[in-house]
């Protein structure tokens, strides 16, 4: 049937493509994104499909059945101001709520000239998320005076980087931490005081420099050192760090290590905002996923 436009999920070389599109629109995607996300939740991306031609996708992650997020909302130049994004979105709203409880909440970082369409969309604004970037010496080393011990995250049980992270993320995301942690060319560092996990961070090589995510911890002299140990393995390039604004210590942490602003999202909740340590919550994890 011509002029046919496919609601349909997508299949796992379709995600490389979505994900070469995300780095094409400057999103700056991680070397390993789409394997660490398919893994997650394959029946997360979603495909618009037109004449037998992929124009368009996005992700629509459900952790289990209490908390979904929609990210990686693309479509392509050419077929845009055609209504195709506009049935794709609403397609792609509609799946995940039917794929969690009816009193689960959707998050989103959606990029402020999308603001008020995504409001029409049932979604309220809760704050931004602003991306910062710093220039990392060839030379830097991470000098700290903090006696606390940052430890590989390995060698953390996983139950308690699950509990602390539980603290942070509104639902459970086991597959998602399992397959985060353990991405290839990537830190992840867990910074423990008396025996006691009090933060964890991970930084990852994108296609343009390093992105730290998730920075999650007590207090800002945990998270400074937490962002110093974690910028070593961004030598020589540019790192970046996604700052929720509603976290005045971590745009502290920010202007405290000249990072620059770069680019920033509107989170924004369809349901209830979740209820979340956010004084914990120094760097966002990923906004594709949450």
């Amino acid at each position: 049937m011509p002029d046919k436009l496919i609601i349909r999920n997508m299949t796992r070389p379709e995600v490389d493509i979505l994900i070469e599109w995300a780095a094409n629109e400057g999103w700056n995607p991680g070397l390993h994104d789409a394997e660490t996300f398919w893994a997650t939740d394959s029946e997360a991306f979603i495909a618009a499909e037109y004449n037998g031609k992929l124009i368009g996708g996005g992700a629509i992650t459900a952790y289990q059945d209490e908390f979904g997020f929609m990210g990686f909302f693309i479509v392509q130049p050419e077929y845009r101001g055609r209504g195709f994004g506009n049935t794709l979105w609403h397609a792609r709203r509609d799946r995940l709520l039917a794929r969690l409880r009816p009193d689960a909440s959707i998050g989103l970082d959606g990029v402020f000239a999308m603001q008020d369409y995504y409001a029409k969309g049932g979604f309220v604004f809760s704050h931004r998320d602003i991306r910062f970037r710093a220039e990392i010496p060839d030379y830097y080393e991470a000098v700290v005076n903090d006696e606390a011990e940052i430890i590989p995250l390995a060698s953390v049980p996983f139950d308690q980087i699950q509990t602390y992270d539980r603290t942070c993320f509104p639902a459970p995301r086991t597959a998602f931490l399992k397959a985060w942690l353990n991405q290839p060319d990537a830190l992840a560092l867990g910074c423990r005081r008396e025996e006691t996990l009090t933060g964890f961070g991970v930084v990852r090589r994108c296609r343009e420099g390093c992105k730290i995510g998730p920075l999650f911890a007590d207090e800002n002299q945990t998270a400074r050192t937490l962002y110093k140990h974690l910028a070593v393995f961004a030598k020589g390039g540019p790192l970046y760090l996604d700052v929720p604004e509603n976290n005045p210590a971590a745009i502290e942490l920010a202007h405290h290590h000249e990072m620059i602003e770069v680019f920033g999202c509107a989170r924004m909740y369809l349901g209830p905002s979740p209820m979340l340590a956010h004084e914990r919550i120094f760097g966002v994890t990923t906004f594709e996923l949450g």
